[in-house]
């Protein structure tokens, strides 16, 4: 190690050429063949994302640098201590007398192997990391813990942890594509430091050490690929099980900034049943008819394609005066109900509106002498809970269980699916890949209505960061054809192609540019890993800011999905 001190003796004096090799061998790793991204890491449990202590090793040796300055190399599996205190990192190990301090941020490199926090499990194992750390202060005295990584290696850590691997290949492929949208898609961020955490509030990304060679080739071979809708990413939204029939998004969530609800359509988020012809269920005689049975479903080997719950009257009552008090915060509860509020005898349950797949939009708890009404799918499942637990899903019917006097006696709940029903059913994913061997692209397509599987939209211009733009992606059939929106007329695109280059000419109308084109470059494309690149001579001539934005179509729009 260097010793940032000349009254600090170290183990071991690195010679400045040493470190001048570990600079370039870490600047050749961050070379990204995919996006890179900023991942929060939280603590055990995920209980903060906030340290001020933290222990870090490697399983090769580690380069530590200060704000990208080299500071120090340290061998494999030496556990280096950090901690933050009055606004400078200290840097404590073995054979250090005193500590080294920084400025920060400090970035942590292992250039042939992986980084770990000791201590920190995941899935019940070390959790190791791909790519590098940075450690970034904040104002309150505190620093994050970011793991930055390309795309196609966080994604390695997050499929298997978001859908069991058994599910199969195909199911894996499009979970990754769904996690990859995700990954890339813009968004307001929880913190100036990262773009996601490593959690259920994003996705659960668990690291190297939860790699399964299958899951890992589920990413490899979609590398690269997104669902896209009229040029924007799509979001991705996908549950545990939909019980046979999806959601519409503006049924199942409200809108993030006025919270209106239901809020705006989203065109690829359609409610979908599984089953050709089946009518939609927002009647109440044809959701219980749906719940009540079991009918052919993609769904039908999740645990919770359908399920039931029974409360007695004073059972639901307690339950729900102290659940009325923690959904009233959301705003979806009117009137708003207190603490410390007590609820009238209750008569019944009574669903006022349903979506499509029979999921519950508005409801009414009703009582001898109060009315309340309920929007939402997620807070109708809080509010009823059973033994503490939410229900699965609100796709849901009640039987209310009356006395001859009209006093609740019980309500007997019968419901199917789990979780928000919007997207992709994981279990139907599963049963339409492993049970019926539809390839990934027919199972997004069922899910995501009007999508295509391209590469990102990318812009090509005369800005210097967008002058030339390569891209990695995967084909399985050898086919792919460049869509280009030409809004501003540029004459010609150069195009290299797994080594071919090629120069389009843009096409043009009579009357003026024509805009949307496309160019069929299948014949150089190869089975397997492709790489693309787009320049324009034209803009390195031209003093006007001009520029196309493009991307390789791969899987083209098919607006009747599958179905059974």
């Amino acid at each position: 190690m260097l010793c940032m001190s000349c009254q600090v003796q170290a183990v071991v004096q690195i010679p400045k050429s040493t470190l001048e090799a570990a600079r370039e061998a870490s600047n050749i790793q961050n070379i990204p063949s995919s996006e890179v991204i900023r991942v929060g890491i939280g603590t055990q449990n995920f209980g903060t994302y906030q340290y001020k202590d933290i222990k870090i090793f490697g399983t090769s040796s580690i380069q530590i640098y200060d704000n990208k300055i080299p500071a120090g190399v340290y061998p494999p599996d030496q556990e280096i201590s950090i901690s933050y205190r009055n606004g400078k990192f200290s840097i404590y190990s073995p054979g250090n007398i005193f500590a080294e301090e920084f400025n920060g941020p400090v970035q942590i490199t292992c250039n042939t192997g992986l980084l770990g926090v000791s201590g920190l499990k995941r899935a019940g194992r070390q959790a190791l990391y791909h790519g590098a750390f940075e450690l970034t202060p904040n104002s309150n005295g505190t620093f994050n813990l970011v793991n930055m990584i390309e795309v196609e290696d966080y994604l390695k850590g997050v499929v298997p942890n978001e859908m069991p691997v058994h599910f199969g290949l195909e199911a894996l492929k499009a979970q990754t594509v769904a996690a990859r949208n995700y990954a890339l898609s813009p968004r307001v961020k929880s913190s100036p430091n990262y773009d996601l955490v490593d959690s259920v509030a994003s996705q659960v990304y668990f690291g190297a050490n939860t790699e399964k060679d299958l899951s890992n080739q589920a990413v490899e071979e979609t590398e690269g690929i997104v669902a896209i809708y009229d040029w924007d990413l799509i979001l991705a939204q996908y549950s545990s099980t939909a019980g046979g029939y999806t959601e519409s998004f503006s049924n199942a969530f409200s809108d993030p900034k006025t919270k209106e609800f239901p809020s705006a359509d989203k065109p690829y988020l359609e409610a979908r049943p599984d089953i050709i012809g089946q009518k939609p269920l927002n009647k109440e005689e044809d959701a219980e008819n749906y719940y009540k049975s079991k009918p052919d479903s993609y769904d039908i080997r999740s645990p919770y394609f359908r399920w039931e719950r029974e409360w007695t009257a004073d059972e639901l009552k307690n339950a729900l005066e102290t659940t009325l008090v923690s959904q009233s915060a959301t705003g979806f509860v009117h009137p708003a109900f207190k603490k410390g509020d007590k609820l009238d005898d209750l008569v019944e349950l009574n669903v006022v509106k349903r979506g499509d797949s029979g999921k519950i939009i508005e409801m009414e708890i009703v009582t001898r002498s109060q009315k309340y009404k309920i929007f939402k799918e997620l807070v109708v499942r809080r509010l009823l809970t059973k033994d503490g637990k939410a229900l699965p899903s609100a796709n849901v019917v009640f039987d209310n269980i009356q006395d001859e006097y009209g006093n609740l006696i019980s309500v007997h709940a019968y419901g199917g699916g789990f979780g928000h029903g919007v997207g992709m059913s994981q279990y139907g994913a599963g049963f339409m890949g492993s049970e019926m061997h539809i390839p990934y692209d027919k199972i997004l397509q069922h899910y995501y209505t009007g999508i295509t599987l391209s590469t990102k939209p990318v812009i090509v211009s005369t800005d210097n960061e967008q002058q030339s733009v390569t891209q990695h992606f995967y084909a399985k059939d050898k086919k792919a054809k460049l869509i280009i929106d030409n809004k501003y007329g540029v004459n010609n695109l150069t195009v290299e192609i797994n080594g071919t280059k090629q120069n389009y000419e843009l096409p043009k109308e009579m009357l003026g540019f024509k805009r949307y084109s496309e160019i069929d470059i299948s014949k150089y494309i190869k089975k397997g890993r492709n790489t693309i690149t787009f320049t324009s001579p034209e803009f390195f001539e031209s003093s006007a800011r001009k520029g196309v934005r493009l991307y390789v179509e791969l899987v083209e729009k098919n607006d009747n999905g599958y179905s059974w």
